[in-house]
């Protein structure tokens, strides 16, 4: 039965809750040692952990935006149907993990375009939202807005408005926007400014390695700045028993492994001490 919600938890604001339907292996900070051709080769875990995904938030009464790489879902067509049949948006994560930055524009419009049909094929219904791995629409790849509108999407949540050595468009709006000469809507991730500073408090890796207790407070000011949150996070996120890949350098083992076994007992927190809903019900692109 889903969890009821308490007086000052039910009279707050909706926040976005999303995942990133990717395995452990496809993440851009293990890719210096873990090569695409060995991707078939590797333990495949997403299903299963998402699956245990869609159990607890079913029990919390959440429902959330499901970006799914194309990848995934040639794989477990199965487990889109299972996301779309338990009521959450499902919303399309590319064809092959790449990040946009990498790719020339003919090659992003085509695998889009694919990733986009192999969702919609599945689920028997149009895909409104995207989000390019690594979150890697920046200054350098803004010309992906416009193959975005051109392929149909409503909305985009790529853009995170930090420095970082990855991604980052550290001058973007906090707050959803059009970008120029575009009728897309572009959905943020969640920062706080503290000062000059800009400081993430989205998800993935600063919802493991944050204290929780900064990390729902980031909330609840943003929340008080009338700012509708964005939470994100992955699958493998929610698996302290995957294996162990050898020879990353110490960045990015601290990345992508601290905290793993706390996640489940964080989000469980999460769920209940803010409210959630899909992206395009909350930013009204439904």
């Amino acid at each position: 039965m889903p969890a009821m919600l308490d007086p000052v938890r039910s009279n707050a604001m909706i926040n976005a809750f999303t995942v990133d339907v990717e395995d452990y292996f496809h993440v851009e900070a293990l890719s210096g040692v873990v090569t695409r051709d060995s991707w078939d080769q590797r333990e495949y875990r997403v299903e299963a952990v998402t699956n245990g995904l869609l159990e607890l938030l079913a029990q919390r009464g959440v429902r959330g935006t499901f970006f799914i790489l194309g990848w995934v879902a040639q794989r477990s067509p199965g487990l889109v149907r299972a996301i779309h049949a338990a009521g959450h948006e499902v919303a399309c994560h590319g064809m092959s993990h790449r990040p946009v930055y990498s790719q020339t524009p003919e090659v992003f419009r085509s695998e889009t375009r694919e990733s986009k049909q192999l969702l919609e094929d599945i689920i028997g219904a149009r895909v409104l939202g995207y989000r390019a791995a690594t979150f890697s629409i920046t200054n350098r790849s803004s010309w992906a807005f416009t193959i975005l509108e051109e392929l149909g999407f409503r909305y985009d949540s790529s853009v995170f408005p930090v420095r970082h050595d990855l991604y980052g468009s550290p001058d973007a709006p906090r707050r959803p926007y059009s970008p120029a000469n575009s009728s897309l809507l572009e959905i943020p991730m969640t920062t706080v400014q503290i000062g000059r500073q800009r400081l993430p408090c989205s998800g993935g890796g600063y919802f493991r390695i944050f204290p929780y207790s900064l990390f729902r407070w980031c909330w609840r000011r943003a929340n008080n700045e009338g700012i509708h949150g964005v939470f994100y996070m992955h699958p493998w996120e929610l698996d302290p028993g995957q294996p162990r890949v050898a020879g990353l350098s110490w960045k990015s083992r601290f990345r992508h492994y601290t905290n793993l076994g706390r996640t489940r007992s964080r989000l469980d927190k999460l769920l209940t001490d803010f409210r959630w809903d899909r992206m395009d019900r909350v930013f009204g692109v439904a």
